[in-house]
C-alpha cells in the first residue's frame, strides 16, 4: 500500500506574464513551476548568482540565450549559466509552463536584473 503524504502547500505568485509556484527551497537549489499565458514573456534578464535549467512540460516555449532564440517542445530542456541573458516566452495561444531548477549561493527574486520589460518593471 502505497500513502502519500502532502507535507505543505504551494503558493502561486501571480506576474503580469503569468504566475510561478516554488515547489521547493533548500540551501544550493530552488525548483519552481512557472506558467506563461498565451503571447505574454518574462522580462530579458540575467543573474548574478545563479544558474537554471528550464524543461518544458507543456506546449512549445520560446527561449532566448544571448543572441540565440529557438523553441523547446513538451520534454525540451536548456541550460542557462550564470550571468547569462536569457527569456522565455509564449508566443502560442496556449498555455506554456517549465520546471525550472536554479543553482546557486543566493536564489532571491531579487537577483534578477532585467534588461528588457514588457509590462514596465525596474
Amino acid at each position: 500500500m502505497q500513502t502519500t503524504i502532502r507535507t505543505e502547500t504551494v503558493e502561486r505568485t501571480q506576474r503580469p506574464w503569468g504566475w510561478y509556484e516554488t515547489v521547493s527551497e533548500v540551501a544550493g537549489n530552488k525548483i519552481k513551476r512557472i506558467g506563461v499565458l498565451p503571447r505574454q514573456q518574462i522580462s530579458l534578464q540575467k543573474h548574478h548568482q545563479r544558474a537554471e535549467h528550464w524543461v518544458v512540460v507543456q506546449g512549445v516555449a520560446r527561449v532566448t540565450l544571448d543572441d540565440r532564440t529557438f523553441d523547446l517542445p513538451t520534454g525540451g530542456h536548456c541550460d542557462i549559466a550564470v550571468g547569462q541573458v536569457h527569456r522565455l516566452a509564449n508566443v502560442t495561444t496556449e498555455l506554456v509552463e517549465i520546471v525550472e531548477v536554479q543553482f546557486g549561493s543566493y536564489l532571491g527574486e531579487d537577483d534578477i536584473v532585467r534588461l528588457q520589460d514588457d509590462y514596465g518593471r525596474p
